[in-house]
């Protein structure tokens, strides 16, 4: 274990627990893949779609459960955290797959939405364990960590989905068995090199800074190539050639293992990078290294008093450290949370919903429609990360704007599938993928750099409470009904509806929340100007905020 906590002090160390991140992202975004096993539910059960939306809102009510890893994320190791998540994956998702395979009789109702709730939980603690450790060994990194750990969930949807597509002719069992045991085996691989860096507390150079972005640069090529692949896969259709499949498997393994090359490059290399602490404010760095142990350690008391001290006069400034107290009495936090509802929300209810609104629309196999939107989400997120992180340090551009951006589009891509124009639902599909995935890269950093670091696991699911909520208020509550209203009986007992009416409504009154959350945004941006020019001047000059 001591030999392990060696490495994790190394700079390539460091970038190896990166890697592993990245592999624990690839499998973390099983909770997007309802759609493609949800039908087989609602034949099995006899369920009506409101029943069904009911059993994707219990999913995603399991990342509600989210604030005990956030809890969890400052009083236990990083691979305890993985641990957790992964046997509760498994419990979870296994369950499913013994009802939809028929090993056991449909469960009933309430514990199929229990195990749903399990599995969609299951993420949290992986997301959790990911985000923060990665955060803080990466402080001055935030966009481009964020854009790439949550580029590849975007991509882990059309990962597992080609896979099966490949392998199994996209059998929904043998698709459930895949998200049961594939996560616990990666999270045990992770267990054992993602961990805080133990050097975290050294300066970051501008050597240290450049070889850093090589590497990231490196990981996002890789990234996009994975996501390319999987698109010219998706697109022609081999998927019905046995051959073929199992040599396009056989080459995504290899693009999947291929980051571990940036960690071996730099072993090899003999690179030493440092990286840096934040002790007082998120974008801080540390003290000059010249001075003495003694004089540091007085400084260090002095500077805890007077924070202390200053604790007791005031609230803490947005950009410092917030407890979630702190954080939920400021307006900049519900800003915040009500926009990224209205964004996450209605892209979980086209996501929960995909299936249907295949259906509805004509199509027998909806499969094409999650790659689209789990691929284009991926270039959502890794390209937002990292292109709002360069305009903050070109000139300052709040990271918010690019969420009013996101918000704009996503509201037009909701019009053009109301209308139900041949087409649509492919175009709405890529549209949404995009801009869910903008919503979640985006956001993510931006909640750091108002709050802090130091209780950051807690404030993110604080802040990911919008996932169950948005999927029980857009996909449970407005679509569920709102087809069924439109729906016709069958002899199972279940419903079904064929047309462009059954959804319509559905996307005109998400396009109008995506108009609010737009809103939102672009008065978030406005509130925080003065924070991203500080950020800006921090990064140029490499010297604390003031």
């Amino acid at each position: 274990m001591d030999a392990l906590h060696g490495i994790a002090g190394t700079s390539w160390g460091k970038w190896l627990g990166f890697v592993t991140a990245v592999w624990v992202q690839c499998i973390s975004g099983n909770n997007y893949t309802f759609s493609n096993y949800s039908d087989a539910i609602k034949t099995l059960m006899g369920l009506t779609q409101l029943q069904l939306n009911g059993l994707s809102v219990a999913k995603d009510i399991g990342k509600a459960f989210g604030i005990l890893a956030g809890l969890a994320s400052d009083k236990l190791p990083t691979p305890v955290i993985l641990l957790i998540g992964s046997v509760e994956g498994l419990l979870g998702y296994g369950a499913q797959w013994l009802v939809v395979s028929k090993t056991i009789k449909p469960l009933p109702y309430w514990q199929m939405c229990v195990v749903l709730c399990m599995g969609g939980n299951s993420t949290t603690w992986m997301n959790t364990a990911v985000l923060v450790t990665c955060m803080r060994n990466f402080r001055r990194n935030r966009g481009p960590v964020s854009g790439i750990l949550k580029g590849y969930v975007g991509l882990s949807t059309a990962i597992f989905t080609d896979i099966c597509s490949a392998l199994f002719a996209d059998d929904p069992a043998s698709f459930l068995l895949m998200l049961s045991i594939v996560p616990a085996v990666v999270c045990g691989f992770a267990m054992l090199f993602l961990r805080e860096s133990l050097k975290s507390g050294e300066v970051q150079d501008e050597e240290s800074d450049r070889i850093d972005g090589r590497c990231f640069a490196a990981i996002n090529t890789l990234a996009v190539a994975i996501a390319v692949y999987l698109l010219g896969f998706d697109l022609t259709g081999l998927s019905s050639n046995k051959y073929v499949s199992k040599v396009f498997v056989a080459v995504l393994s290899i693009f999947l293992l291929s980051p571990a090359s940036v960690p071996i490059y730099l072993a090899i290399t003999g690179k030493k990078k440092k990286s840096e602490l934040d002790v007082e404010a998120p974008l801080l760095i540390s003290q000059d290294n010249t001075e003495t142990a003694a004089t540091t350690e007085a400084a260090a008391a002095v500077a805890e008093q007077a924070v202390e001290l200053d604790k007791v006069k005031k609230r803490p400034e947005i950009g410092e450290d917030h407890t979630i107290v702190e954080a939920v009495k400021t307006t900049e936090f519900w800003v915040l949370f009500v926009s990224f509802l209205c964004g996450v929300g209605t892209g979980l209810a086209v996501m929960n919903n995909l299936g249907q609104m295949g259906v509805a629309m004509g199509y027998s196999d909806v499969s094409i429609f999650v790659s689209m939107t789990s691929i284009w989400g991926f270039f959502g997120r890794i390209g937002s990360g990292t292109i709002s992180e360069h305009f903050i340090k070109k000139n300052g551009l709040p990271r918010p704007i690019w969420n009013a951006a996101s918000q704009i589009l996503m509201a037009i891509g909701y019009v053009v599938m109301a209308l139900a124009l041949p087409g649509s639902l492919f175009i709405g599909s890529i549209v949404v993928g995009i801009c869910y995935g903008v919503r979640l890269a985006v956001s993510v950093p931006t909640a750091s750099e108002l709050f802090g670091l130091k209780y950051y696991g807690l404030i993110y699911n604080i802040l990911i409470l919008n996932l169950p909520l948005g999927s029980f208020l857009f996909s449970g509550l407005l679509a569920g009904l709102l087809y069924d209203s439109q729906a016709t009986k069958t002899p199972d007992g279940g419903n079904t509806c064929v047309g462009a009416h059954c959804y319509r409504l559905v996307f005109i009154i998400m396009s109008f929340a995506c108009l609010v959350g737009f809103g939102l945004d672009l008065l978030l941006s406005y509130r925080t100007r003065t924070l991203y020019l500080k950020i800006q001047a921090s990064k140029r000059s490499q010297r604390p905020l003031k």
